[in-house]
Protein backbone atom coordinates (compact mmCIF):
# COMPACT_ATOMS: atom_id res chain seq x y z
CA UNK A 1 0.00 0.00 0.00
CA UNK A 2 1.23 3.51 -0.81
CA UNK A 3 0.48 6.20 1.78
CA UNK A 4 0.99 9.89 1.01
CA UNK A 5 1.77 11.77 4.24
CA UNK A 6 1.42 15.55 4.21
CA UNK A 7 3.18 17.69 6.84
CA UNK A 8 3.98 21.36 7.08
CA UNK A 9 4.19 22.49 10.70
CA UNK A 10 6.14 21.48 13.77
CA UNK A 11 3.46 19.39 15.55
CA UNK A 12 2.85 17.40 12.38
CA UNK A 13 6.54 16.55 12.12
CA UNK A 14 6.51 15.19 15.65
CA UNK A 15 3.46 12.99 15.09
CA UNK A 16 4.77 11.79 11.74
CA UNK A 17 8.01 10.70 13.42
CA UNK A 18 6.35 8.00 15.51
CA UNK A 19 3.73 6.96 12.96
CA UNK A 20 6.22 6.69 10.08
CA UNK A 21 8.37 4.41 12.22
CA UNK A 22 5.64 1.74 12.29
CA UNK A 23 3.98 2.56 8.96
CA UNK A 24 7.11 1.92 6.93
CA UNK A 25 7.46 -1.59 8.30
CA UNK A 26 4.45 -2.61 6.22
CA UNK A 27 3.80 0.05 3.58
CA UNK A 28 5.43 2.51 1.20
CA UNK A 29 5.25 6.08 2.48
CA UNK A 30 5.72 9.24 0.43
CA UNK A 31 6.24 12.38 2.54
CA UNK A 32 5.18 15.78 1.24
CA UNK A 33 6.43 18.84 3.14
CA UNK A 34 4.35 21.85 2.14
CA UNK A 35 6.92 24.30 3.50
CA UNK A 36 4.40 26.04 5.76
CA UNK A 37 7.09 26.42 8.44
CA UNK A 38 10.04 27.61 6.41
CA UNK A 39 12.69 28.67 8.95
CA UNK A 40 15.47 26.07 9.38
CA UNK A 41 15.06 25.95 13.14
CA UNK A 42 11.32 25.44 12.77
CA UNK A 43 11.39 22.72 10.15
CA UNK A 44 14.46 20.97 8.72
CA UNK A 45 15.99 20.37 12.13
CA UNK A 46 13.01 18.27 13.16
CA UNK A 47 13.46 15.80 10.31
CA UNK A 48 17.09 15.42 11.32
CA UNK A 49 16.83 15.06 15.09
CA UNK A 50 13.65 12.97 15.10
CA UNK A 51 15.05 10.63 12.46
CA UNK A 52 12.20 11.25 10.02
CA UNK A 53 13.09 10.40 6.43
CA UNK A 54 13.71 13.46 4.29
CA UNK A 55 10.58 14.58 2.41
CA UNK A 56 10.12 13.19 -1.06
CA UNK A 57 8.56 16.51 -2.04
CA UNK A 58 9.16 19.97 -0.59
CA UNK A 59 6.60 22.36 -2.01
CA UNK A 60 8.17 25.50 -0.51
CA UNK A 61 4.83 27.22 0.09
CA UNK A 62 4.69 29.68 2.99
CA UNK A 63 3.54 33.19 3.79
CA UNK A 64 0.73 35.20 2.26
CA UNK A 65 -2.92 35.17 3.25
CA UNK A 66 -4.71 32.02 4.33
CA UNK A 67 -6.47 31.85 0.98
CA UNK A 68 -3.33 32.34 -1.07
CA UNK A 69 -1.32 29.80 0.90
CA UNK A 70 -4.07 27.19 0.96
CA UNK A 71 -4.89 27.63 -2.72
CA UNK A 72 -1.26 27.22 -3.77
CA UNK A 73 -0.98 24.12 -1.58
CA UNK A 74 -4.08 22.51 -3.11
CA UNK A 75 -2.68 23.00 -6.61
CA UNK A 76 0.75 21.62 -5.72
CA UNK A 77 -0.55 18.69 -3.65
CA UNK A 78 -2.99 17.72 -6.39
CA UNK A 79 -0.06 17.44 -8.82
CA UNK A 80 1.68 15.06 -6.40
CA UNK A 81 -1.49 13.02 -5.85
CA UNK A 82 -2.00 12.62 -9.61
CA UNK A 83 1.61 11.58 -10.06
CA UNK A 84 1.94 9.18 -7.11
CA UNK A 85 -1.61 7.73 -7.14
CA UNK A 86 -1.56 6.82 -3.42
CA UNK A 87 -3.99 4.42 -1.78
CA UNK A 88 -4.62 6.98 0.97
CA UNK A 89 -3.56 10.44 2.11
CA UNK A 90 -2.51 10.71 5.77
CA UNK A 91 -3.01 14.06 7.50
CA UNK A 92 -2.33 15.42 10.97
CA UNK A 93 -3.86 18.22 12.98
CA UNK A 94 -5.44 21.42 11.76
CA UNK A 95 -3.10 23.57 9.68
CA UNK A 96 -3.62 25.00 6.21
CA UNK A 97 -1.50 22.08 5.00
CA UNK A 98 -4.02 19.67 6.52
CA UNK A 99 -7.08 21.17 4.85
CA UNK A 100 -5.29 21.62 1.52
CA UNK A 101 -4.25 17.98 1.56
CA UNK A 102 -7.79 16.86 2.39
CA UNK A 103 -9.36 18.86 -0.42
CA UNK A 104 -6.77 17.83 -3.00
CA UNK A 105 -7.21 14.16 -2.11
CA UNK A 106 -10.99 13.95 -1.85
CA UNK A 107 -11.42 15.70 -5.22
CA UNK A 108 -9.42 12.84 -6.74
CA UNK A 109 -11.40 10.21 -4.79
CA UNK A 110 -8.42 9.27 -2.63
CA UNK A 111 -9.34 8.18 0.94
CA UNK A 112 -8.35 10.75 3.56
CA UNK A 113 -7.08 9.59 6.95
CA UNK A 114 -7.18 12.35 9.56
CA UNK A 115 -5.18 11.89 12.76
CA UNK A 116 -6.34 14.22 15.56
CA UNK A 117 -9.87 14.31 14.21
CA UNK A 118 -12.75 15.75 16.22
CA UNK A 119 -11.01 18.50 18.17
CA UNK A 120 -13.19 21.60 18.47
CA UNK A 121 -12.94 25.05 20.02
CA UNK A 122 -16.49 26.06 19.21
CA UNK A 123 -15.70 29.21 17.22
CA UNK A 124 -15.15 29.84 13.52
CA UNK A 125 -13.12 32.95 14.32
CA UNK A 126 -10.16 30.59 14.78
CA UNK A 127 -8.68 29.66 11.35
CA UNK A 128 -7.60 26.23 12.56
CA UNK A 129 -11.18 25.45 13.59
CA UNK A 130 -12.24 25.89 9.98
CA UNK A 131 -9.44 23.58 8.88
CA UNK A 132 -10.50 20.93 11.42
CA UNK A 133 -14.17 20.97 10.44
CA UNK A 134 -13.56 20.85 6.70
CA UNK A 135 -10.97 18.09 7.01
CA UNK A 136 -13.15 15.93 9.26
CA UNK A 137 -16.17 16.25 6.99
CA UNK A 138 -14.29 14.96 3.93
CA UNK A 139 -12.21 12.31 5.74
CA UNK A 140 -12.84 8.62 5.14
CA UNK A 141 -11.15 7.57 8.37
CA UNK A 142 -11.23 9.82 11.45
CA UNK A 143 -8.73 8.90 14.16
CA UNK A 144 -9.27 10.66 17.48
CA UNK A 145 -6.84 11.34 20.32
CA UNK A 146 -9.47 11.60 23.07
CA UNK A 147 -13.00 10.63 24.05
CA UNK A 148 -14.14 14.26 23.83
CA UNK A 149 -13.09 14.38 20.16
CA UNK A 150 -15.23 11.34 19.40
CA UNK A 151 -18.20 13.05 21.05
CA UNK A 152 -17.76 16.18 18.93
CA UNK A 153 -17.83 14.08 15.75
CA UNK A 154 -21.00 12.35 16.95
CA UNK A 155 -22.66 15.75 17.55
CA UNK A 156 -21.89 16.70 13.95
CA UNK A 157 -23.24 13.42 12.63
CA UNK A 158 -19.93 12.20 11.21
CA UNK A 159 -18.92 9.54 13.74
CA UNK A 160 -18.89 6.82 11.08
CA UNK A 161 -15.40 5.36 10.69
CA UNK A 162 -14.24 7.38 13.71
CA UNK A 163 -12.05 5.62 16.25
CA UNK A 164 -10.21 6.39 19.48
CA UNK A 165 -6.51 5.66 18.96
CA UNK A 166 -4.80 7.93 21.50
CA UNK A 167 -2.38 10.74 20.82
CA UNK A 168 0.78 10.11 18.77
CA UNK A 169 2.19 13.23 20.45
CA UNK A 170 2.14 11.24 23.70
CA UNK A 171 3.97 8.38 21.97
CA UNK A 172 6.62 10.85 20.81
CA UNK A 173 6.94 12.61 24.16
CA UNK A 174 7.44 9.33 26.03
CA UNK A 175 9.95 8.02 23.48
CA UNK A 176 12.05 11.17 23.28
CA UNK A 177 11.88 11.87 27.01
CA UNK A 178 13.59 8.55 27.60
CA UNK A 179 16.09 9.31 24.86
CA UNK A 180 16.96 12.77 26.22
CA UNK A 181 16.90 12.01 29.95
CA UNK A 182 18.93 14.60 31.87
CA UNK A 183 21.28 15.39 29.00
CA UNK A 184 20.92 18.86 27.50
CA UNK A 185 20.42 18.20 23.75
CA UNK A 186 21.67 21.52 22.36
CA UNK A 187 23.05 24.92 23.28
CA UNK A 188 20.62 27.64 24.23
CA UNK A 189 21.39 30.60 21.94
CA UNK A 190 20.27 34.09 22.90
CA UNK A 191 18.86 36.40 20.24
CA UNK A 192 22.22 38.20 20.13
CA UNK A 193 23.86 34.94 19.03
CA UNK A 194 25.65 34.20 22.31
CA UNK A 195 25.34 30.91 24.18
CA UNK A 196 23.68 31.00 27.57
CA UNK A 197 23.39 28.49 30.38
CA UNK A 198 20.18 26.90 31.64
CA UNK A 199 19.37 27.89 35.24
CA UNK A 200 18.86 25.18 37.85
CA UNK A 201 15.27 26.37 38.27
CA UNK A 202 13.29 27.96 35.45
CA UNK A 203 9.89 28.46 33.87
CA UNK A 204 9.40 27.56 30.21
CA UNK A 205 7.29 29.80 27.99
CA UNK A 206 6.27 29.67 24.35
CA UNK A 207 4.15 32.47 22.92
CA UNK A 208 3.52 32.78 19.21
CA UNK A 209 -0.16 33.45 18.48
CA UNK A 210 -0.84 36.70 16.65
CA UNK A 211 -3.36 37.83 19.27
CA UNK A 212 -0.64 37.57 21.95
CA UNK A 213 2.38 38.83 20.04
CA UNK A 214 1.05 41.25 17.42
CA UNK A 215 0.56 44.17 19.80
CA UNK A 216 3.10 45.84 22.09
CA UNK A 217 0.69 46.34 24.99
CA UNK A 218 -0.54 42.74 25.01
CA UNK A 219 2.92 41.20 24.72
CA UNK A 220 4.23 43.56 27.41
CA UNK A 221 1.61 42.24 29.86
CA UNK A 222 2.83 38.69 29.22
CA UNK A 223 6.50 39.63 29.52
CA UNK A 224 5.81 41.65 32.70
CA UNK A 225 4.34 38.51 34.24
CA UNK A 226 7.44 36.49 33.32
CA UNK A 227 9.68 39.21 34.75
CA UNK A 228 7.85 38.89 38.08
CA UNK A 229 8.38 35.14 38.52
CA UNK A 230 10.49 33.65 41.30
CA UNK A 231 12.87 32.01 38.81
CA UNK A 232 14.19 32.77 35.33
CA UNK A 233 11.88 32.26 32.35
CA UNK A 234 13.23 30.65 29.17
CA UNK A 235 11.41 32.00 26.12
CA UNK A 236 12.35 30.65 22.65
CA UNK A 237 11.07 33.25 20.21
CA UNK A 238 9.28 32.43 16.98
CA UNK A 239 11.10 34.05 14.01
CA UNK A 240 8.01 36.08 13.15
CA UNK A 241 8.07 37.76 16.58
CA UNK A 242 11.80 38.24 16.97
CA UNK A 243 11.99 41.96 16.17
CA UNK A 244 9.14 43.00 18.45
CA UNK A 245 10.33 40.84 21.36
CA UNK A 246 13.90 42.11 21.14
CA UNK A 247 12.73 45.72 21.06
CA UNK A 248 10.52 45.26 24.12
CA UNK A 249 13.26 43.43 26.01
CA UNK A 250 15.66 46.30 25.30
CA UNK A 251 13.11 49.03 26.10
CA UNK A 252 11.83 47.48 29.33
CA UNK A 253 15.24 46.25 30.54
CA UNK A 254 13.87 42.83 31.48
CA UNK A 255 16.39 40.79 33.49
CA UNK A 256 14.43 37.65 34.40
CA UNK A 257 13.61 36.50 30.87
CA UNK A 258 16.06 34.48 28.77
CA UNK A 259 14.97 35.16 25.19
CA UNK A 260 16.54 32.77 22.75
CA UNK A 261 16.38 31.29 19.28
CA UNK A 262 13.80 28.57 18.57
CA UNK A 263 14.80 25.21 20.00
CA UNK A 264 14.56 21.77 18.45
CA UNK A 265 12.01 19.27 19.67
CA UNK A 266 14.46 17.31 21.81
CA UNK A 267 15.51 20.51 23.57
CA UNK A 268 11.87 21.41 24.11
CA UNK A 269 11.25 17.99 25.65
CA UNK A 270 14.15 18.62 28.02
CA UNK A 271 12.82 22.07 28.97
CA UNK A 272 9.32 20.70 29.61
CA UNK A 273 10.59 17.90 31.82
CA UNK A 274 12.97 20.09 33.84
CA UNK A 275 10.92 23.27 34.22
CA UNK A 276 9.05 24.41 37.32
CA UNK A 277 5.91 25.34 35.40
CA UNK A 278 4.93 26.16 31.83
CA UNK A 279 3.26 29.15 30.19
CA UNK A 280 2.15 28.78 26.59
CA UNK A 281 -0.38 29.55 23.90
CA UNK A 282 0.40 26.32 22.05
CA UNK A 283 -2.02 23.41 21.84
CA UNK A 284 0.91 21.01 21.63
CA UNK A 285 2.89 22.30 24.60
CA UNK A 286 -0.09 22.30 26.96
CA UNK A 287 -0.48 18.57 26.23
CA UNK A 288 3.22 17.96 26.80
CA UNK A 289 2.98 19.77 30.14
CA UNK A 290 0.16 17.37 31.00
CA UNK A 291 2.26 14.38 29.91
CA UNK A 292 5.15 15.59 32.08
CA UNK A 293 2.86 16.32 35.06
CA UNK A 294 3.75 20.02 35.05
CA UNK A 295 1.36 22.82 35.89
CA UNK A 296 0.53 24.88 32.81
CA UNK A 297 -1.10 28.23 32.13
CA UNK A 298 -2.41 28.68 28.59
CA UNK A 299 -2.84 32.23 27.30
CA UNK A 300 -5.85 31.64 25.11
CA UNK A 301 -9.62 32.25 25.14
CA UNK A 302 -10.74 28.72 24.34
CA UNK A 303 -10.23 25.25 25.77
CA UNK A 304 -8.31 23.23 23.19
CA UNK A 305 -7.86 20.01 25.17
CA UNK A 306 -10.55 19.55 27.86
CA UNK A 307 -8.69 16.56 29.26
CA UNK A 308 -5.81 18.78 30.41
CA UNK A 309 -8.00 21.06 32.52
CA UNK A 310 -8.52 18.77 35.53
CA UNK A 311 -7.19 19.70 38.99
CA UNK A 312 -5.74 23.04 37.76
CA UNK A 313 -3.15 21.18 35.70
CA UNK A 314 -3.92 23.51 32.82
CA UNK A 315 -5.70 26.85 33.22
CA UNK A 316 -6.71 29.48 30.71
CA UNK A 317 -5.48 33.04 31.30
CA UNK A 318 -5.98 36.36 29.60
CA UNK A 319 -2.86 38.15 28.30
CA UNK A 320 -2.84 40.05 31.58
CA UNK A 321 0.02 40.10 34.08
CA UNK A 322 -2.12 39.66 37.18
CA UNK A 323 -4.29 36.92 35.68
CA UNK A 324 -1.27 34.92 34.53
CA UNK A 325 0.46 35.20 37.92
CA UNK A 326 -2.77 34.35 39.75
CA UNK A 327 -3.27 31.19 37.69
CA UNK A 328 0.35 30.13 38.18
CA UNK A 329 -0.07 30.42 41.96
CA UNK A 330 -3.11 28.12 42.11
CA UNK A 331 -2.57 24.82 43.97
CA UNK A 332 -2.31 21.82 41.73
CA UNK A 333 -2.91 18.13 42.27
CA UNK A 334 -1.22 15.60 40.02
CA UNK A 335 -2.90 12.25 39.54
CA UNK A 336 -2.06 9.52 37.06
CA UNK A 337 -4.18 10.02 33.97
CA UNK A 338 -4.31 8.22 30.63
CA UNK A 339 -6.69 10.54 28.77
CA UNK A 340 -4.32 10.59 25.77
CA UNK A 341 -3.83 6.86 25.48
CA UNK A 342 -1.18 4.35 26.51
CA UNK A 343 1.74 5.54 24.37
CA UNK A 344 1.02 3.08 21.55
CA UNK A 345 -1.25 5.16 19.34
CA UNK A 346 1.01 4.82 16.27
CA UNK A 347 0.41 1.07 16.19
CA UNK A 348 -3.34 1.62 16.57
CA UNK A 349 -3.29 4.13 13.71
CA UNK A 350 -1.57 1.54 11.51
CA UNK A 351 -4.11 -1.11 12.48
CA UNK A 352 -7.06 1.13 11.59
CA UNK A 353 -5.50 2.04 8.24
CA UNK A 354 -4.94 -1.64 7.48
CA UNK A 355 -8.57 -2.46 8.32
CA UNK A 356 -10.06 0.36 6.27
CA UNK A 357 -7.94 0.77 3.15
Amino acid sequence: MKILTIVGARPQFIKAAVVSRVLRKEHEEIIVHTGQHYDYNMSDVFFKELDIPSPDYNLGISGGTHGKMTGEMIIAIEDVVLKEKPDAVLLYGDTNSTMAGALAAVKQHIPVVHVEAGNRLGTLTNPEEVNRIVTDHVSSLKLCCTESALKFLAKEGIADNAYLVGDPMYDAFKYYSEKVGDSIPEDLIRLDGEKTSIPEEFYYMTCHRQENTGNDDVLTEILDAMESLDAKCIYPVHPRNRQRVQRLIDDKKYKNIIVCDPVGYLMSVYLVNHSKKIVTDSGGLQREAFFAEKQCVTIFDYIVWPETMIDNRNQLAKPDKNDILDKLSKPQEIKENHAFGDGHSAQKILERINEYI
